[in-house]
C-alpha cells in the first residue's frame, strides 16, 4: 500500500514518541524496567576509556581455567553479527566440545516492538567462545495477550511483542528456558518452555518432559507490575520450586507442570534465614542500590568428585545461584555478583552467601565514569557435557556474561572458584548461641566462663 509523505509524518508524529519508550523500556531488559535503568539507555555508558584494575582486597577474584591470560574470553557470533546481549552457554548433549549458545538478538527492528532470541553452535579455542554457524531466530511462543492492568509508564508494554532475558538451563533430567513476556495475571511476568522440543531435539538426545509449550510461571500474591529474574530450582527428589525474590525476604514455592505455584514456602526458613541474611546480604545504600536474582540454579556437592570418599547427601549437597548487587551512579551501573547457597530439601534454608562478591579478572576501570567496568553474569552452567544439573567444587562451570551491555562474555573456572568464600550460616547460629550462653550465666549469676561456649 502507498503511503503519501504527510500521511507517514502524521504516522511518525504520533506513534515515534511509543516506539523510542519501547526501545528504550526492552534495550537494556536486564535491569528492569525502572527510571534508573531507562536514563541508563538515554546517556549510554559508552566506553571511551579503560585501564585494567587489580582486584580490591573487598572482591574475591575468580580467573579462567583456558585464557592464556585468565581473563575472561568474548562471545563471538560472527558473520557481523554484534550487540547482542544476556548470553547463556549450554553444552550439546552428544557432541564433544561443541556448545549452544544463546542470547537476545541486540539488533532490534526500531519500527517494530517485536524482540528475539538467537542460537548459534559454538565452538571454544581457549581465547573465544566463536559460533560455527549462523544464528538464527529461535522460535520462542510468540505474545499472546497485551498484559494485565499495565499503567501509567508500563502501559506501552501492551504493545510488546517477543521474549526478554532469556535463559536457557539443565535441570536434573530435561532443559528448559525461561523468558519475559507479557502476563495473564500482571503486567509484565515470566513463561517457561521446554527447550530441546522448542529446536527440534529429540527425546534420544534430551528428555522432553513438561512445559511442551510456552507456560506462564505463577507466584504466591501479591504480583508487582514488573515480575522478572525469576529461577526455578530442584529439590533432591527432583521436585521444581520457583524462586521469586531474595528482599526485603525471600519467597518461592512449589511449582506445579500447568505453571502454577503453590504457598509462599519460605517461612518455614524465615526463622534460620533471618539471622544469616542480616550478617552476610551485602549492606546496600539508602539509594541507588538494591538487590537482583541474576541466574539459573545448579546443584553442587561440597566436595571434589575426585575424592572417592566425597558420596552425595543431604548434608553436603545444595542449591546455588548468583545474585547481583546493583549500583547506579552518575547514568551508569556496576553489578557485583555474590553467590547465595541453599538446602536443597525442605525447608531450604539458606546454606552460606558469599563475604565478598567476586571479581572478574581482567575487569578494568571505565574512565569516563570513573568506575569500575560493568560486567553482569546472566547464566551458570556445567562446562562438560555429561553433567546436567548436579556436579562437585571441582568441576568446571561456563558463566555467560554481558559486558557494559554491547557484549557478551563468558569464563570457565571451577564451581569450588566460585564458591570459595562464602559466608556459613552455621557461623551466625553458633555465634547467636555463644551470645545467648553468656546472657543466660549472667542471669544465673554464674561466672561467663562456667557456661560460655567458647
Amino acid at each position: 500500500m502507498m503511503v503519501r509523505f504527510g500521511d507517514a509524518k502524521r504516522f511518525l508524529l504520533y506513534v515515534g514518541p511509543a516506539i523510542l519508550l519501547i526501545f528504550l523500556v526492552f534495550s537494556f531488559t536486564y535491569n528492569g524496567v525502572e527510571y534508573h535503568d531507562l536514563i541508563d539507555h538515554i546517556r549510554p555508558a559508552e566506553k571511551t576509556g579503560s585501564t585494567e584494575t587489580a582486584a580490591p582486597d573487598t572482591h574475591h577474584e575468580i580467573f579462567s581455567l583456558s585464557t592464556p591470560d585468565g581473563r575472561a574470553f568474548k562471545i563471538d557470533f560472527a558473520y557481523n553479527q554484534t550487540g547482542h546481549i544476556n548470553p547463556n552457554i549450554i553444552p550439546h548433549p552428544i557432541h564433544d566440545d561443541v556448545w549452544l549458545v544463546v542470547a537476545q538478538e541486540g539488533r532490534y527492528d526500531e519500527s517494530l516492538p517485536q524482540f528475539y532470541e538467537i542460537g548459534c553452535y559454538a565452538s571454544f579455542n581457549s581465547s573465544v567462545l566463536r559460533c560455527t554457524d549462523k544464528p538464527s531466530r529461535l522460535p520462542y511462543a510468540p505474545t499472546v495477550n497485551k498484559g494485565k492492568d499495565c499503567k501509567g509508564k508500563y502501559e506501552v508494554l501492551m504493545l510488546n511483542e517477543g521474549p526478554h532475558d532469556a535463559r536457557v538451563f539443565y535441570g536434573p533430567q530435561s532443559m528448559y528456558t525461561m523468558y519475559g513476556s507479557n502476563s495473564h495475571h500482571t503486567c509484565f511476568g515470566q513463561w517457561i518452555q521446554n527447550f530441546p522440543g522448542m529446536i527440534g531435539w529429540g527425546p534420544e538426545l534430551v528428555p522432553t518432559e513438561h512445559f511442551p509449550t510456552g507456560t506462564e510461571i505463577q507466584r504466591p500474591e501479591p504480583y508487582g507490575m514488573i515480575e522478572k529474574n525469576w529461577f526455578v530450582f530442584w529439590d533432591d527428589k527432583n521436585q521444581m520450586y520457583a524462586h521469586y525474590d531474595m528482599t526485603p525476604k525471600r519467597i518461592f514455592s512449589k511449582l506445579n507442570t500447568d505453571g502454577s505455584a503453590g504457598e509462599d514456602l519460605s517461612p518455614l526458613a524465615a526463622q534460620e534465614d533471618e539471622q544469616c541474611m542480616k550478617a552476610w546480604m551485602p549492606r546496600l545504600a539508602p539509594r541507588d542500590e538494591s538487590i537482583h536474582q541474576a541466574t539459573n540454579s545448579l546443584a553442587v556437592t561440597m566436595c571434589k568428585r575426585t575424592d572417592p570418599s566425597c558420596l552425595p547427601n543431604e548434608q553436603n549437597t545444595f542449591v546455588f545461584t548468583l545474585f547481583h548487587k546493583k549500583t547506579f551512579i552518575d547514568y551508569h551501573s556496576v553489578y557485583e555478583p555474590y553467590a547465595m547457597v541453599f538446602n536443597q530439601r525442605l525447608p531450604f534454608e539458606v546454606h552460606g552467601i558469599s563475604e565478598k562478591p567476586l571479581w572478574i579478572h581482567g575487569r578494568g576501570r571505565n574512565t569516563e565514569y570513573d568506575q569500575t567496568e560493568m560486567f553482569y553474569v546472566t547464566s551458570i552452567s556445567w562446562k562438560s557435557k555429561a553433567l546436567k544439573y548436579h556436579g562437585y567444587l571441582d568441576d568446571e562451570l561456563f558463566l555467560g556474561m554481558g559486558y557494559e551491555d554491547k557484549e557478551t562474555m563468558g569464563i570457565d573456572v571451577k564451581a569450588g572458584d566460585v564458591l570459595a568464600n562464602l559466608g556459613l550460616c552455621s557461623r551466625i547460629r553458633q555465634k547467636s548461641q555463644r551470645v545467648q550462653g553468656v546472657a543466660k550465666a549472667s542471669d544465673w549469676n554464674q561466672p561467663p566462663e562456667v557456661t560460655a561456649l567458647r
